[in-house]
């Protein structure tokens, strides 16, 4: 991690470039000098902004995996929504821990718990989307995708709350002297 008012090339800045959406709004801040005062709230809305773009990203993921398995090829609905959310929950997982929730315990044992609660609160949300494929489709006949699109709404939601509250907690010093001693 670099010093903050550092840039790659030993450029001063406006903010402290960790990722590409840091370049992409540093860039705006000095060539804009107006848009100085919105800094603070890029700074606080940061991981959000994050969070919705590979959001966007996992959500395009599983519903055209879901598209391609149930509509295309015709599985089961469930059994396709499954395989959707391998590949969406493997892209989530990667992109949150590098880019979304930077400020988190780092390490081999740390990587492990957290794809660990990453992967079980995802599975929550697995079984509440099944419930809901099941029933708006298996039973009560709504259109196929319409249900898929609504249900990731809600799973995204659901995700977000959990990652952040559980998963990709920012460090606690209190916490890695336990995991250390």
């Amino acid at each position: 991690m670099r010093p903050s008012g550092i840039c790659c090339c030993g450029k001063n800045t406006m903010i402290e470039i960790n990722d590409f959406m840091d370049r992409w709004f540093n860039y705006i801040f000095e060539n804009h000098p107006g848009s100085r005062p919105y800094i603070p709230k890029y700074q606080k809305w940061k991981e959000f902004m994050m969070y919705g773009l590979f959001g966007t990203g996992t959500f395009f993921i599983a519903i055209i995996t879901y598209a391609v398995l149930s509509e295309s090829l015709h599985w089961n609905v469930l059994l396709a929504n499954l395989v959707a959310w391998v590949f969406a929950t493997l892209f989530a997982f990667f992109t949150n821990r590098r880019f979304v929730f930077t400020k988190h315990r780092k390490g081999v044992f740390a990587f492990l718990i957290q794809f660990w609660g990453f992967t079980f609160g995802r599975l929550i949300t697995l079984v509440i989307e099944e419930w809901m494929l099941y029933f708006f489709i298996g039973i009560m006949e709504f259109p196929n995708m319409l249900v898929k699109f609504f249900s990731q709404i809600i799973v995204i939601a659901l995700n977000y709350v959990f990652s952040k509250l559980f998963v990709f907690r920012k460090n606690d010093r209190s916490l890695d002297k336990e995991i250390d001693s």
